[in-house]
């Protein structure tokens, strides 16, 4: 076994077992910082089958900037846990179920003759001057260009409903028009009163 297979079951274990902390742990914090470590040993199998780009933007994107946004909600944010596992048992017999449907799937396609070691592709070493990005980019907007247009507008779509759904008035909140505070005159907001001059007169104040 040479290191490179070495190196890729060590991080796939290692991934396997990070994703299994995730929905595992009780804590919130420490359930992210395992999803982190998921990441890491995920860029670290893409780096042993010569995807650096992919494991760099995994690092950058998800673990550097999702990750943080993720751990700055759960520990701003006073989380009620009893609360959120309050019907984890009712929904159990539910997610059992689903688990073993996709187990038995994932056995049924890995047990087919499309995934023998005889279709399987061989991987090939690459020179110094290959570049996976330029592979990535090539393959990304020549053969899958109808999907990854898709993708581009399912996620637009997502981000407009997101905006809509976060800018919809509620009877129980208080908004402000940003128009009627620019329009507004010093007449609306101030009243001057005149009231007559006050003289003290044998200790007493008179007008």
């Amino acid at each position: 076994m040479t290191f490179l297979q070495t190196a890729f079951y060590f991080f796939a274990a290692v991934m396997v077992f990070a994703a299994t902390m995730v929905i595992t742990v009780r804590n919130p914090v420490k359930s992210a910082l395992f999803l982190v470590l998921t990441f890491f040993s995920a860029a670290c199998v893409w780096l042993t089958l010569e995807a650096e780009f992919l494991a760099i933007v995994l690092v950058l994107v998800y673990v550097g900037a999702v990750m943080v946004l993720f751990l700055f909600v759960v520990m701003m944010l006073d989380i009620n846990l009893a609360r959120l596992r309050a019907g984890f048992t009712g929904y159990l017999p539910i997610g059992g179920l689903v688990a073993v449907l996709m187990v038995a799937e994932l056995i049924f396609i890995l047990t087919g003759d499309s995934f023998s070691a005889d279709n399987l592709p061989r991987p090939e070493g690459h020179g110094g001057s290959y570049s996976n990005t330029r592979q990535l980019g090539s393959v990304l907007y020549t053969f899958y260009v109808y999907p990854f247009e898709i993708a581009a507008i399912i996620l637009l779509v997502a981000i407009i409903a997101a905006i809509v759904l976060t800018l919809r008035k509620r009877p129980d909140t208080k908004y402000l028009n940003p128009a009627d505070q620019v329009s507004v005159r010093r007449e609306d907001r101030v009243r001057l009163v005149k009231m007559p001059a006050e003289r003290r007169h044998s200790g007493n104040w008179s007008s």
